[in-house]
């Protein structure tokens, strides 16, 4: 019983309580909770998105080193959902928080498809292609070298090392990748090579 602006209400508890999944797995014939007591009236008329998709293709979650296989279900050419592979005898069909969201890579509204540039001291950003912005980079890169470039020493000892870049790896490449990250500003001369780690 409880009272309401002074007057006395009856709680339904069936009412109340009946339509959570608990409830109905503890009351019902479902007690493995597999069933009809997990399902509530609106989950009961969802489909899958993965009965929608046209193919199935097989990827590799870009995350991390580990490497969990990845189902990737597209519809017109255009991913719908991302599933771990239980074929994969790495992840046995698993997929960690970030490798289930990374269907967002390629779906979210925030996602960049071209290439943005704002020249120093500029307000705006501007579109260029990708080959520009390569050249841009390459540049870059090789005037900074050449800038930062020690060939000796104050002994007169070889160096042969530059100070102007550096590298820092990110958490998402594969050990393959970070591999030759690593053989690339080697060969450049750079000495600040490290990596974000992380599994």
């Amino acid at each position: 019983m409880k009272k309401t602006r002074g007057k006395e209400a009856t709680v339904d508890i069936k009412g109340l309580f009946g339509s959570w999944p608990v409830y109905r797995q503890l009351t019902g014939q479902d007690r493995l909770g597999r069933g009809q007591a997990a399902q509530s009236k609106r989950s009961a008329t969802l489909t899958p998105r993965t009965t929608e998709a046209d193919r199935v293709a097989h990827s590799v979650c870009p995350f991390c080193a580990v490497g969990c296989a990845q189902k990737v279900y597209v519809k017109d050419d255009k991913v719908i959902q991302i599933e771990g592979n239980p074929d994969s005898p790495i992840s046995r069909g698993r997929l960690c928080p970030k490798g289930s969201a990374s269907k967002q890579l390629v779906t979210g509204p925030q996602r960049l498809t071209k290439v943005r540039y704002r020249p120093p001291y500029a307000t705006e950003w501007q579109e260029i292609d990708l080959d520009t912005a390569m050249n841009m980079v390459a540049d870059r890169v090789l005037d900074a070298r050449e800038k930062g470039w020690q060939q000796f020493d104050a002994d007169r000892n070889t160096l042969r090392r530059t100070m102007g870049i550096a590298s820092l790896g990110g958490a998402t490449l594969d050990n393959e990748e970070n591999y030759l990250i690593k053989k690339l500003f080697t060969a450049l001369g750079a000495l600040q090579i490290e990596n974000q780690a992380r599994i």
